[in-house]
């Protein structure tokens, strides 16, 4: 206290009109002082020194600026704090009153400012290429978690004048509550652990989820949620703790392996499946990518048939080509002999179980692309090709009657 009243006797000597005021009028004019002292530093420091430290970083897009305004509050809040008790005629209750105040104000700037530099920490990052498999951003908010709780009891501590020793005791009674109400970031920590470590998900990752309608591009990986942005630009917000509890699918490893699978089948009508006819099998010489097939076809089956023929068995006992097989063979050979067709993966094509729309003939092959609109249009060449060539074996596409067709059948 004398040494407020020695530091307020110095003000009030250096100021010519001061001590002829009343004691209320001193101690307005001296806050006023101590105010316009700490905006003029405020100033200095925002409108000067932040300039330069702008300069400092090395990427355009990312400045130091909200972290240097953060800290620039201090200087004002320490003029403030130090030079209170200067102020005439102020109470002492009041001086530390304003003295906590400042104290608690100058623990919410620098974690204000902490938490800013985390947040230039992680732009930073995120221009290394290396960031896009291993991102920080779930334990940037997990630090800042930290930092916030931790600021709230030094500010608490701040404005009681106590010890944050104190707070922390009390602390421990409620570690049952804490757990209960950070129970998710708990979870979120977890998942962001085990999806970084294990390397299951990246930033540009096509995931499905649906349990969650998720089926788009990963735009965002935080502490407690994932972004998805679907195809229809709609954005679908997943917990992290579920991509560890629930499936998902990834395509990643599609995007990789640089082959996207096409896995479609036509419907023959099985009514014109039947055997080919030796004026047939002569015809489909024309066939270019068949003339192999037959040759091939026609000296195994020669081979079989022959003691058959020898015993003068019937012709119903021998091995004889059908027209879906010899489809089978010629649409084989069409998709090896496209350009878009990748020969290094799997490539068959198969009939699956017939069913009461027909036969199934499954198409099953990698595309040499995985750009989204070049795999529809080589799959859409392929199945309008196939579609196409089918009267061509005297097969047809099993469709159901429409109402033309039951038109066509009444006039009939």
């Amino acid at each position: 206290m004398q040494q407020f009243q020695s530091e307020s006797l110095s003000i009030i000597d250096s100021i010519p009109f001061l001590p002829n005021l009343a004691p209320s009028g001193q101690t307005l004019v001296g806050i006023c002082i101590l105010l316009a002292i700490a905006w003029v530093a405020n100033f200095i420091i925002k409108h000067i020194v932040l300039r330069i430290v702008t300069r400092w970083m090395p990427y355009d897009d990312i400045t130091p600026v909200p972290v240097a305004a953060r800290l620039a509050n201090i200087v004002p809040a320490l003029i403030i704090s130090n030079g209170v008790g200067a102020v005439p005629h102020l109470p002492a209750p009041v001086i530390t009153l304003i003295s906590n105040v400042v104290s608690a104000s100058i623990i919410l700037f620098i974690a204000m400012a902490l938490s800013k530099a985390l947040t230039l920490a992680n732009d930073i990052y995120e221009h290394r290429p290396s960031s896009a498999t291993r991102p920080i951003k779930g334990y940037i908010q997990l630090l800042k978690i930290i930092l916030y709780v931790s600021a709230t009891i030094l500010i608490i501590s701040a404005l009681m004048d106590e010890s944050p020793l104190l707070l922390l005791s009390g602390l421990g009674a409620m570690a049952a509550v804490i757990l209960l109400v950070f129970k998710d970031t708990l979870l979120s920590l977890v998942a962001s652990v085990q999806l970084t470590s294990n390397d299951m998900l990246r930033v540009g990752d096509w995931i499905e989820m649906p349990a969650l309608n998720a089926d788009g591009d990963v735009i965002d990986i935080a502490l407690h949620t994932v972004k998805v942005q679907n195809w229809d630009k709609t954005i679908t917000t997943i917990p992290t703790h579920r991509l560890i509890s629930e499936s998902f699918k990834n395509w990643r490893g599609m995007s990789e392996a640089g082959g996207r699978r096409i896995k479609r089948s036509i419907f023959i009508d099985q009514n014109g499946i039947r055997f080919l006819t030796r004026e047939e099998k002569d015809g489909f010489r024309r066939f270019q990518l068949l003339d192999e097939y037959l040759g091939h076809k026609q000296a195994e089956l020669g081979e079989w048939n022959a003691p058959i023929e020898k015993a003068g068995r019937d012709e119903v006992n021998a091995r004889r080509v059908t027209n879906i097989g010899t489809f089978r063979a010629y649409v084989v050979e069409y998709l090896r002999a496209n350009s878009h067709i990748t020969g290094g993966m799997t490539l068959l094509v198969r009939q699956l179980d017939p069913t009461a729309q027909g036969l199934p003939v499954e198409i099953y092959c990698f595309t040499n692309t995985t750009d989204w609109n070049e795999y529809e249009d080589i799959q859409s060449d392929i199945f309008d090709h196939m579609l196409a060539i089918l009267p061509e074996f005297g097969l047809r596409l099993f469709q159901a009657p429409s109402g033309l067709d039951l038109q066509r059948g009444l006039a009939a």
